[in-house]
C-alpha cells in the first residue's frame, strides 16, 4: 500500500469505513480480475479515489455498485460486499500504470535491489506488459492512459532541466496533468459531464500535493544518498513547500463545492480531511486547528485539567450489586472479566495447529479472533497497531479543518468518536 491518503478507523464511522473498504477490496479485484494476481502489488490508497469519485456521482442504487467477493486472506477469510463496475475497473487502469512509471523511475536510478542488472531486468519487462495491460483496461473505459505516460516522459526531462533557484511546480506540472485527467475521466463515466471542470482541477492540485508531500518526505534520506530531490534542487524551503500543500487542500475543498454529487461525505472525507491530515504529518500540526476540539478535551491537549487523552472514553461505571474492578486489574479485549469463567483453553498441540491455521488466512493479524491457546477474544495485529497513532492528542478529532465553512453541509463526524459541531 502507498499513498497519501490513510483514514484511520478511528476518525470513520461503520458507513464510511465499509464503504471505505469496499473500494478498496473492489481495487484490488479489479486488478487481479484484469491483469492477473502480480498487479495486485498495485493497489494503492490513493488510487482508489477514482473509484469513490465515480460511484459518489452517480445515479444509480447502490447495490448496482457492489458485488459479494470471496473469502480473502487479508479479511480472515471472510467474504465482503466490495465495489465494482468502471470506476473499479478505471481506479485499476490508473493505478497499474502509475505503478509502472514508478518501478521504470527506480530502475532509472538504480534504487536498492534495482540496481541489480537481473532485477532491473524483470521489472522492465513487467513494466512493459503492465503499460500495454493498463492501456487496453483504460480503452474499455473511454480512458486513454497516454497522457500518464507521456507525463511521466515530460517529468525527467524536466528535472534534468532545471535550474537552480526555479519554481518547484514546474516539477510537479506532470503529476498534476495526470491526475487532472484522471480525476476529470469519473465525470464521463458517471455521465455527469459538468462536473469534469472542477473535478480537473481538484485533480490537478491532488496531483501537486502528493508530489510536494513525497518529495518533502523524501528530502532527507535523498540528501543523505545523493539522489535528486526537487525541493533542494529548486532551493524551495519547508515553510514554502508547506504553504504550497496547505494551499491545495484548500483548493480542492473549493473545487469539490463546484462537483454535483449524489453522496458526497466519503469523497469530503477523503480530499477534504484526510488531504490535511497528510500535511500534518509531513509538516505538523497547524496551529489554528487546536480550537476545533471538543471542549471537555481542550484542557487534556492544553496538559491544565485532566492527564486522560482527548479520545478515552470514560471510565465505565460499576453496575450495582457488583464489585468496582481495582485499577491494577488487567481489563479489555483479551481479558476475562472478573467473576467470569474463561474459556477451555486448547492444550499445545491443538493451539499451535490452530496458530498456524489463523495465521495462513491472516485472522491473527487482520480481524478480532479467538487466541488460538487460550480462546479468549483478541484484536488483530493490525488493529492494535493502527494507522493512527493514538498517543498524538489529535487522534479522534474527526474534524482539523473547521475553520471557515469547510464542513458545511457535511455528516463526516457522523459516528465518529468525536463530535466538533461540522456534521
Amino acid at each position: 500500500m502507498f499513498g497519501i491518503i490513510r483514514p484511520c478507523r478511528h476518525r470513520l464511522s461503520e458507513r464510511l469505513q465499509t464503504s471505505w473498504m469496499a473500494h478498496l477490496c473492489g481495487l484490488c479485484l479489479a486488478l487481479r480480475d484484469d491483469h492477473g494476481q502480480l498487479a495486485r502489488t498495485a493497489t494503492n490508497y490513493d488510487g482508489l479515489i477514482i473509484s469513490v469519485l465515480v460511484e459518489a456521482q452517480a445515479a444509480r442504487e447502490d447495490s448496482s455498485w457492489r458485488r459479494t467477493a470471496g473469502p480473502c486472506p487479508l479479511r480472515g477469510m471472510r467474504t465482503a460486499s466490495v465495489a465494482k463496475g468502471e470506476g473499479a475497473r478505471l481506479a485499476a487502469a490508473v493505478s497499474l500504470a502509475l505503478a509502472s512509471v514508478k518501478i521504470r523511475d527506480h530502475v532509472e536510478d538504480r534504487d536498492g535491489v534495482f540496481a541489480r542488472r537481473p532485477v532491473a531486468a524483470g521489472a522492465r519487462a513487467v513494466t512493459r506488459r503492465w503499460d500495454r495491460q493498463s492501456a487496453g483496461s483504460a480503452s474499455a473505459v473511454g480512458f486513454d492512459t497516454a497522457v500518464l505516460l507521456d507525463a511521466a516522459s515530460r517529468q525527467g526531462e524536466l528535472e534534468r532541466s532545471l535550474r537552480p533557484g526555479g519554481s518547484v511546480l514546474l516539477v510537479t506540472e506532470p503529476t498534476e496533468t495526470a491526475t487532472s485527467a484522471a480525476f476529470a475521466h469519473t465525470a464521463v463515466i458517471a455521465g455527469r459531464p459538468g462536473n469534469a471542470a472542477p473535478l480537473a482541477e481538484a485533480g490537478r492540485l491532488f496531483g501537486r500535493l502528493a508530489h510536494l508531500l513525497d518529495a518533502a518526505e523524501d528530502q532527507a534520506a535523498d540528501a543523505a544518498s545523493g539522489a535528486w530531490n526537487p525541493l533542494t534542487a529548486t532551493g524551495t524551503d519547508r515553510a514554502e513547500a508547506e504553504r504550497l500543500c496547505r494551499d491545495a487542500v484548500h483548493g480542492i475543498r473549493l473545487a469539490l463545492r463546484e462537483v454535483d454529487l449524489t453522496d458526497r461525505t466519503l469523497v469530503h472525507v477523503l480530499l477534504g480531511h484526510e488531504t490535511d491530515r497528510a500535511v500534518e504529518r509531513v509538516f505538523g500540526r497547524a496551529q489554528h486547528t487546536a480550537s476545533c476540539r471538543r471542549p471537555d478535551t481542550a484542557g487534556a491537549t492544553a496538559g491544565t485539567t485532566t492527564g486522560e487523552r482527548p479520545h478515552q472514553a470514560p471510565p465505565q461505571q460499576t453496575p450495582p450489586g457488583q464489585t468496582p474492578i481495582p485499577p491494577w486489574v488487567p481489563q479489555g479485549p483479551g481479558f476475562t472479566p472478573p467473576g467470569q469463567k474463561p474459556p477451555n483453553p486448547r492444550n499445545l498441540l491443538a493451539g499451535c495447529a490452530m496458530w498456524a491455521l489463523m495465521a495462513c488466512t491472516c485472522q491473527l493479524l487482520c480481524c478480532d479472533h479467538e487466541d488460538p491457546f487460550s480462546r479468549e477474544r483478541r484484536e488483530g495485529f493490525c488493529q492494535r497497531h493502527d494507522c493512527c497513532d493514538c498517543g498524538d492528542p489529535g487522534c479522534g478529532d474527526c474534524c482539523n479543518c473547521c475553520d471557515g465553512d469547510c464542513c458545511d453541509g457535511c455528516d463526516c463526524c457522523d459516528g465518529c468518536c468525536c463530535d466538533c459541531g461540522c456534521s
